[in-house]
């Protein structure tokens, strides 16, 4: 699609800063030299995100013995891991509707690891010291039609009945939050963080562990050497006993994640810091992340320095699984966004905007992550988050590590684990259908029904709430 030219008209972005708000921080760490040459380790790490640094960070407090190398093709944190809301989240299902329907039989037990998981994290960002503004907000959805309200109060009582700390907010609690909702609901056992200071704490804590990490490496080939797998880069080669993936939209390096996995980009706001009128206008001061119940939903939080980030509604997929940098800046669907946050805060409509970006989400056709390993169990990856992988990223690094030492585990026992999801269509179909289901989503997020494509899609066991 392409991408139409910035209006001049609004002044609303004439000092918009093209770039990510979180690593556009003093404190960032400056840039590792690159591999050059050879190098070994008894494990190697591809992705400098959340997956591969937790998996670094893991695999050394598992065994101090183990030497651990980690290698990202630009700068840890310069993906998604950097570039998202920041939401914490327990579920490692992308939601417990999404958890529920595909795994109703083991539910209790994937929302008992993922809380278990949320935990270890805090405790980790407590251990290493890590300044990342990590505090239990919680979460709240919110419904704005009688249908989004139906489906959120169904999801309610679910949670409630499997013993979730979830609360129902009225009309006059969402009015306290500065928007006229329906109603809403908020999990208490959620959190937020600054999303890249925490990619920064866990590439220092990995350093001190002794992981040796390589910026500006990326790998272009594995294959097995010897008895174990060598990767190949643009100057230089890393073998290693096993290897971790931990990729997400980027390159596929296995043949297993190539088809299912698509890249679409999630485009993003971040205001000006709000003044006192502004503040008090808004009415927004419980320190929560909100998201939309419906299909097309926003996600939206207040920092510490009260500029609100303001993301979602639109998810684009481009042709071919195409990325790169040209495609973060779209001005149609960055307008879209502040026209939709005018119309939902018409008390801070004069809200200027500093900062606009995009960020790849790896999505696969179960919205949640799939695992797996490839030549003979030597390599493992973790892909598929889909967008909330703030906190089942480290899930993942677990997974991989087990799967990789070959051990029986409650994780590698899920059927969440051992199942793989479908494999998306050659193009051009693959496009027709993604393209097919955003419209579909969008339209039921106008009138509050799924039409016969979503309804298509939920009976084979593909659409986001089947």
């Amino acid at each position: 699609m392409p991408t139409s030219p910035a209006s001049e008209s609004d002044d609303l972005f004439t000092h918009v800063r093209n770039e990510v708000y979180w690593l556009d921080d003093e404190d960032r760490p400056d840039p590792l030299p690159a591999l050059m040459g050879e190098d070994r380790a008894d494990l190697l790490v591809v992705g400098g995100g959340y997956t591969g640094l937790w998996t670094a960070l893991l695999a050394r407090e598992r065994n101090p013995d183990r030497s651990v190398i980690l290698v990202e093709g630009y700068r840890c944190g310069d993906g998604a891991s950097g570039r998202n809301g920041g939401f914490m989240n327990p579920s490692l299902t992308h939601g417990f509707d999404n958890g529920l329907a595909r795994w109703p039989e083991e539910i209790d037990e994937l929302d008992r690891q993922g809380a278990q998981n949320l935990r270890e994290i805090e405790a980790a960002i407590r251990r290493y010291d890590i300044d990342c503004d990590f505090s239990w907000g919680g979460e709240v959805s919110v419904a704005e039609t009688e249908a989004d309200l139906e489906g959120l109060r169904e999801t309610y009582e679910e949670m409630l009945a499997h013993g979730h700390d979830v609360r129902w907010l009225g009309p006059d609690d969402i009015a306290a939050r500065g928007a006229h909702f329906l109603g809403g609901m908020i999990q208490v056992e959620s959190a937020l963080v600054d999303p890249a200071r925490l990619v920064f704490g866990l590439r220092r804590a990995c350093l001190e562990l002794g992981v040796r990490i390589y910026e500006g490496t990326w790998v272009n080939e594995l294959k097995e050497h010897g008895t174990g797998i060598r990767a190949v880069t643009d100057q230089g080669v890393v073998d290693a006993h096993r290897v971790a993936l931990g990729t997400n939209a980027a390159s596929a390096l296995v043949r297993p994640i190539k088809r299912r996995v698509v890249p679409v980009y999630d485009y993003v706001l971040m205001s000006e810091p709000l003044t006192d009128e502004q503040y008090d206008a808004l009415g927004w001061k419980d320190g929560s992340g909100l998201s939309d119940a419906s299909s097309m939903f926003v996600y939206y939080r207040m920092t510490p320095d009260r500029r609100i980030l303001w993301g979602g509604y639109d998810a684009v997929y481009f042709f071919g699984n195409t990325t790169g940098p040209e495609y973060e800046l779209r001005s149609d669907v960055h307008e879209r966004l502040a026209e939709l946050f005018r119309h939902r805060f018409p008390q801070v409509a004069d809200l200027r905007w500093e900062y606009r970006w995009a960020g790849v989400i790896d999505t696969c056709n179960r919205f949640t992550a799939f695992f797996g390993t490839t030549h003979r169990g030597k390599v493992a990856y973790a892909v598929g988050y889909t967008g909330l992988g703030v906190t089942s990223t480290r899930f993942g690094a677990n997974v991989m590590l087990d799967l990789l030492a070959g051990e029986q585990t409650e994780r590698t026992q899920l059927r969440m684990v051992q199942e793989k999801p479908m494999r998306f269509p050659p193009e051009p179909l693959k496009w027709i259908g993604i393209t097919l289901t955003r419209r579909a989503m969008e339209k039921a997020t106008h009138t509050g029904k799924r039409g016969p494509w979503l309804r298509m899609l939920d009976a084979v066991g593909l659409g986001f709430d089947s």
